[in-house]
């Protein structure tokens, strides 16, 4: 399997690695183009895989990026594999850039007024996160449910984030389209000829050892 590893990490090791892959982002991001070049599909469906993978992490629903990914992936009939590793374009050190932006560009979309930075989005998705795991216990309990908090993240960040993501989010995927089609082919391309001419190779070692075994049985009948 591709992503799994001989030695699990703890979920310390996780979390750093998360802001600092072990090797640094250069080396990340070398193996993760190293990967999509060796994937076993046609160039054109790697490459909508891409798409599908940069598209899902411009959305607002941290946590199944993997799962959107995936459905769109299928609908354009892209490669799984390539959506899933294109959405680590999403990570700690991005999330901040790609929320803020999505989010000031909706409500300037919406003719929201105000600013609001990277901590308090995230801050509002927790509080709101937080509201609703409150809500559903109680249904089980004699609390009142509360919305009070989900209303302004909706209003403020879910709805923006989702309009304001879709424009950036469909360019970069498509830059990322553009780039991976002649890449994954041209590698293709130097692979297949390079194990044809490996192929040529080895049938040439093959039929010169069969014509000096041949050889070596006339002399010994002479």
């Amino acid at each position: 399997m591709v992503f799994r590893r001989r030695n699990p990490l703890t979920w310390r090791q996780w979390l750093a690695q998360s802001f600092w892959p072990r090797g640094g982002w250069g080396r990340a991001l070398l193996y993760l183009n190293h990967r999509l070049r060796r994937l076993p599909d046609p160039p054109h469906r790697i490459a909508r895989g891409v798409f599908a993978g940069i598209w899902a992490t411009f959305t607002p629903f941290f946590g199944v990026h993997f799962v959107i990914a995936a459905g769109l992936a299928w609908a354009i009939r892209g490669n799984l594999l390539a959506a899933l590793i294109a959405t680590l374009i999403g990570n700690p050190l991005t999330f901040p850039f790609i929320a803020v932006l999505s989010v000031e560009l909706g409500n300037w979309m919406l003719g929201h007024g105000g600013e609001m930075g990277a901590m308090q989005i995230f801050t509002a998705l927790g509080q709101a996160g937080a509201e609703l795991s409150a809500n559903f216990w109680a249904i089980f309990t004699p609390e009142t449910a509360s919305w009070d908090r989900m209303g302004v993240f909706l209003d403020r960040v879910f709805w923006p984030y989702l309009l304001g993501g879709a424009g950036p989010g469909f360019l970069l995927a498509l830059a990322g389209y553009r780039l991976t089609l002649p890449v994954v082919t041209a590698y293709q391309k130097m692979r297949s000829r390079r194990l044809a001419e490996r192929f040529e190779r080895q049938r040439a070692l093959r039929e010169a050892a069969r014509r000096a075994t041949a050889g070596d049985g006339e002399g010994g009948d002479a």
